[in-house]
């Protein structure tokens, strides 16, 4: 599979560009302050783009999302439970100083699993809430095959997890969906954070401090 991240200021929030080698079908995976960067590669690599698959609703995911669609007039997709937050995603912009584009309205509604598909791979939708009411992750991989790449928004970072001090967060649900969503996919999923670099299920599960303490509590 073609992956391609770019970040930019000012949150430097990672997108994705997931391409199939031999249909040059595409998705564009949380297109914000790096829109430009992935429309690039796109373009680099030959693609057509078929959806715009969004993890969740925060303006730094979603800024974007305007540029992207006029690019390329594909199915914009978002969890049903964050329309809230894209519907105010110029308030929330404005509240860091921001000038940021409305989005267009969301074409198509996650209903998981899914799946979708793009050339000949899959994509399974997973509801992790938490971070916000309708955090997804997305589990990406060839059809006929284990599906090994989750990009996870902000539900899971290496070393850390998804704030859940904003409106619609909540800690406990996060850390099951984590623990009870994610954990089960097994240790050699690779993770795709939407902030900061990439990791593993299994390095998370040995390393990551918020997981080990969660599950210490829920052992004793």
């Amino acid at each position: 599979m073609i992956i391609e991240t770019a970040a930019a200021p000012p949150f430097f929030t990672n997108g994705f560009v997931l391409g199939c080698e031999r249909t040059r079908a595409a998705v564009i995976i949380d297109p914000g302050d790096a829109v430009d960067e992935l429309l690039a590669a796109v373009a680099a690599h030959r693609l057509t783009v078929e959806a715009i698959l969004l993890t969740h609703a925060h303006v730094d995911h979603v800024s974007g999302v305007a540029r992207a669609k006029r690019a390329h007039p594909v199915p914009i997709w978002l969890h049903r439970d964050d329309l809230f937050l894209y519907e105010r995603a110029v308030e929330s912009g404005a509240r860091f100083g921001l000038d940021v584009e409305a989005p267009p309205p969301v074409d198509q509604w996650f209903v998981p699993p899914g799946p979708l598909s793009f050339g000949d791979y899959d994509v399974h939708i997973l509801h992790t809430p938490g971070h916000c009411p309708g955090g997804v992750c997305l589990q990406v991989g060839r059809r006929g095959e284990p599906a090994r790449d989750l990009f996870v928004g902000d539900t899971l970072f290496a070393g850390s997890i998804g704030r859940t001090d904003l409106p619609g967060g909540d800690h406990p649900t996060l850390m099951r969906a984590i623990t009870g969503v994610l954990l089960p996919l097994g240790d050699d999923a690779r993770v795709y954070p939407g902030h900061g670099p990439e990791t593993t299920i299994g390095d998370e599960r040995r390393t990551n401090p918020f997981i080990l303490d969660w599950l210490s509590r829920a052992g004793s």
